[in-house]
């Protein structure tokens, strides 16, 4: 089969690879869709594990199943995800999965920008998800990145009437807002330091949309009867962004740390005004089963319009192209690999 090949950013290669073999509670799944993360074009994250292949934003047809899957069938609409819990540890009895040794473990064979993928039984038995008729492939393919927000505001604590602020407006941003938006909070206001971003932000359902350069939490304050944000949710790893965030937070408010630093990063914390106005500074990972279900219910909805951020899609043999926009992070929100094209 053929596989893009991950080097670095600016050096992924069409290779073949072997067409991976099934064991027992396996499926073999051929990709139809598979979007490319940030987190994919993060080097410090990647780099040190090259080469190898990446994707896992996937939606796609069952084309195998290994002796005793009976769940699925050959011919299903399926969503996946990589990373799947144990589901028994006492950190997912908690609503900590994202800390569980087994989901840091479980990953795809070879991963998404493959032509076929091997899902190992434990992600067959509880990250594995039919799709229902309405959904196409494309928009399947948002259920992974869609859970992550969901588990993100779960946390952060986002309710109908609370002012959420956005900051960073790439597709992250967008179905943060988007999400917010059918929880029923608002004011909603998204920042970027993008021109073109700002402008999605808005077309996507931001109250308010502004630079991140200019004064962020005034206007906060002028969209919510003075007030700053009840959670501000931060998808950027820009420093600037971070230490905006504490300021435009109200008392009582959070602070969801969404977007990946590099290790090593440090960021000055206004500890004492944090402990004065009982602000809560968070973060999270991943997207346990049941918010991939979740997802899923918001996308055949249409509570959330993933389809419509999709502003490139790419074949196979363009997905070092696809990885140079979304490294840009210019004119583009979400990028699409179709590996059968």
């Amino acid at each position: 089969m053929r596989a893009a090949v991950y080097y670095s950013n600016a050096d992924v290669r069409l290779e073949e690879r072997p067409r991976p073999k099934l064991g027992p509670g396996e499926a073999l799944m051929r990709i139809e869709a598979s979007g490319i993360c940030g987190s994919d074009v993060m080097e410090w994250y990647r780099i040190k594990r090259a080469p190898l292949v990446l994707g896992h934003e996937v939606a796609g047809e069952i084309v195998e199943v290994g002796a005793g899957v009976d769940g699925f069938a050959v011919g299903d609409r399926v969503v996946a995800t990589h990373h799947v819990p144990c589901n028994a540890c006492r950190y997912c009895l908690t609503d900590r999965h994202s800390v569980c040794e087994t989901l840091r473990t479980t990953s795809f064979d070879p991963g998404g920008f493959a032509e076929f993928v091997r899902l190992p039984a434990i992600n067959v038995d509880r990250g594995t998800f039919k799709l229902p008729a309405g959904v196409s492939f494309e928009a399947a393919s948002f259920v992974e990145p869609l859970a992550c927000a969901i588990r993100a505001q779960r946390i952060a604590g986002v309710g109908a009437g609370d002012c959420v602020a956005v900051l960073g407006a790439g597709v992250s941003g967008v179905l943060h807002l988007q999400l917010a938006r059918s929880l029923g909070a608002g004011p909603i206001v998204a920042t970027d330091v993008d021109p073109w971003r700002v402008e999605q932000a808005t077309r996507f359902g931001a109250d308010v949309a502004l630079n991140a350069t200019g004064d962020v939490p005034e206007a906060i304050r002028a969209a919510n009867d003075g007030r700053l944000a009840d959670v501000v949710v931060v998808c950027t790893a820009a420093l600037p962004a971070i230490a905006q965030a504490f300021r435009s937070v109200e008392r009582g408010g959070s602070v969801m740390l969404f977007a990946p630093v590099a290790p090593g990063t440090e960021v000055s914390i206004p500890a004492h005004d944090l402990w004065a106005r009982c602000i809560n500074v968070t973060h999270s990972y991943a997207g346990p089963p049941a918010d991939m279900q979740r997802a899923l219910d918001l996308i055949a909805s249409g509570r959330v319009d993933v389809a419509s951020t999709i502003t490139h899609r790419l074949g196979l043999a363009e997905t070092g192209e696809g990885f140079r926009l979304v490294a840009d992070a210019g004119e583009s929100l979400k990028v699409i690999v179709e590996p059968q094209r």
